[in-house]
């Protein structure tokens, strides 16, 4: 606040304050000059700012996350899923993005400035060249150290994410024993980059630490081959490589490919029956890192309330996992504040929550990481693949032989079958004109219309009744109607069915996007029945369509 009212004022700042700021940005090439922009404002401002320049998102966060006290916040300079020529800023501190609360006093303060443009404008030049050269100096000049040393400890982070120990002994421990472990069944993965900030990240270092061959491709920072969204066809360059190279040396049997910031990050894998590049959706990534933490944890802890924390559009084959192990399933609103914040609650109810996310948009939180990571999300696969007892406990509690030796197809083989629709597919989205009150109004009038004039069609599938769950922030209340939302009623709005049993089967999701001019559905039928999945699919279109006519 004491920032903003110099800037609105144009009070130049004669001293440097106490507060710390670190400064990061993706690979965006609007990045470095916004860069340049938010280093010198800080500073003239007075605070002290540590500048990461290009980094990947996870590095900030896990610098902010391990030394806390060394900074107030991080700023970072991204624009999410956004096309490559947006952009945007993203606060947080202690690891983790701002809650909703936290970003709605930011957002005010942003947009008071913003309305008093002009002003602002000139009080900001003002501020810069009133600054101290040597400030600005010793910022830059600094770059190249605090970049080392956010290297460092984005890895010792990643260790203490994967055996939940702060020991040094215990991270060589664990990396020895991955790599004796590959000496002897030998895994390759290759890193389609795309030119993003995993580019100049500890990517190739860290995975050949532990025993892994690496090969990356387009790991040039600012390389970028492909659309940033790194699903549908943005994997198939990842696809037509890891093949090639399956086909001169058969270790390399995972791909993957991160958007622009880093924090996530989806994957190909090889089918070794047919030699053939797969290409994993999001919802199954995720289910995959469910089931080996789940596991995992549920080794190590027995009789521990267990739990894992979600976003409403994540898929039912996150319950299904879950149930497996005795642990439950908290949903909340989409937004990664969302989840992490739900996450802490429910670890404070007494529930380990060893891994949470968003299975709709793909990537992992793994505890105590507070961001999407795809080093994390690499790791969890290699512990399932050389830790048979993570694999043998979710076989067998399903009632099925444990396979010698225990592969990634196999695995996937073994996930609940459901049928989701991708956040980022044509079919994932809608364009809506209208408020989302009138929509959510109307909608809810067709649908009580439209189950009456369905009900025999949907009990052929076994489908008798449902209900209705909306998500705001953290909370999710069930209930149709304007009693179980608030202003400006923009939460995440889901009809589940049940079977006869009133066990949850299928459902139908839809919520306006914050960051994109778009309105996100999600279906997610169970089983492969293609004429399943597309007929409710369908229905949930066309209620939306009709509910969004003017």
């Amino acid at each position: 606040a004491a920032g903003k009212e110099a800037v609105l004022e144009g009070k130049p700042v004669s001293a440097q304050s106490d507060v710390t700021i670190l400064v990061g940005l993706d690979a965006r090439p609007t990045g470095r000059v916004l860069g340049d922009i938010v280093c010198r404002a800080l500073t003239s401002l007075g605070c002290k700012v540590r500048y990461l320049f290009i980094t990947a998102a996870p590095q900030i966060m896990a610098d902010c996350n391990l030394h806390p006290d060394e900074a107030a916040a991080f700023f970072y300079i991204s624009a999410s899923h956004n096309p490559i020529g947006h952009n945007g800023f993203k606060f947080g501190s202690k690891g983790g993005v701002f809650s909703a609360t936290e970003a709605e006093v930011l957002k005010k303060h942003f947009l008071t400035i913003v309305q008093e443009e002009d002003q602002a404008l000139a009080y900001l030049q003002r501020l810069s060249a009133s600054m101290p050269t040597q400030w600005y100096q010793e910022v830059l000049s600094a770059v190249k150290s605090q970049r080392e040393q956010s290297e460092e400890r984005y890895e010792a982070f990643t260790l203490f994410t994967a055996t939940k120990s702060k020991q040094s002994s215990d991270h060589a421990a664990f990396m020895n024993g991955l790599a004796q472990e590959g000496q002897k069944n030998p895994l390759g993965i290759l890193g389609e980059l795309n030119g993003s900030a995993r580019s100049v990240s500890i990517d190739k270092r860290f995975l050949t630490k532990l025993g892994i061959k690496v090969v990356l491709l387009n790991d040039k920072v600012g390389q970028i081959v492909h659309a940033i969204v790194p699903e549908g066809p943005s994997l198939n360059l990842c696809q037509q490589s890891l093949e090639r190279l399956y086909e001169k040396d058969p270790s390399f049997r995972i791909g993957y490919v991160p958007d622009n910031d880093g924090d996530r990050g989806n994957l190909v894998y090889i089918d070794a029956p047919s030699g053939k590049a797969k290409i994993l959706d999001a919802q199954s990534v995720f289910a995959l890192v469910v089931l080996a933490e789940l596991s995992h944890t549920r080794l190590a802890h027995p009789s521990a309330l267990l739990a894992t924390v979600v976003n409403g559009p994540t898929s039912l084959r996150i319950d299904k996992i879950a149930q497996t192990f005795d642990a439950e399933v908290f949903r909340c609103e989409v937004g990664e504040a969302n989840v992490v914040e739900l996450a802490e609650k429910k670890r404070d109810e007494g529930y380990l929550v060893p891994i949470l996310g968003e299975g709709s948009n793909g990537g992992n939180i793994t505890h105590p990481a507070k961001v999407r990571d795809p080093l994390n999300t690499l790791l969890s696969l290699i512990k399932l693949l050389r830790n048979r007892d993570i694999a043998k406990l979710w076989f067998r509690a399903n009632g099925k032989d444990v396979p010698h030796p225990i592969t990634l197809e196999k695995v996937i083989e073994s996930l609940p079958a459901f049928q989701t629709t991708g956040a980022f597919s044509d079919d994932g989205k809608m364009q809506v004109a209208i408020s989302h009150q009138i929509l959510k109004n109307r909608y809810e009038v067709l649908l009580q219309t439209e189950w009456e004039r369905r009900k025999q069609a949907l009990a052929e599938m076994d489908i008798h009744s449902f209900a209705v769950l909306q998500t705001e922030g953290t909370e999710s209340l069930e209930g149709m109607g304007e009693a179980h939302r608030h202003e400006p009623y923009t939460g995440g709005y889901k009809v589940v069915f049940k079977d006869r049993d009133g066990s949850v089967t299928d459902f139908l999701w839809m919520r306006g996007s914050k960051t994109e001019p778009v309105f996100r559905v999600v279906v997610d039928a169970k089983g492969e029945d293609p004429e399943r999945y597309r007929y409710l699919l369908n229905w949930h279109r066309s209620m939306l369509a009709s509910a969004a006519e003017a």
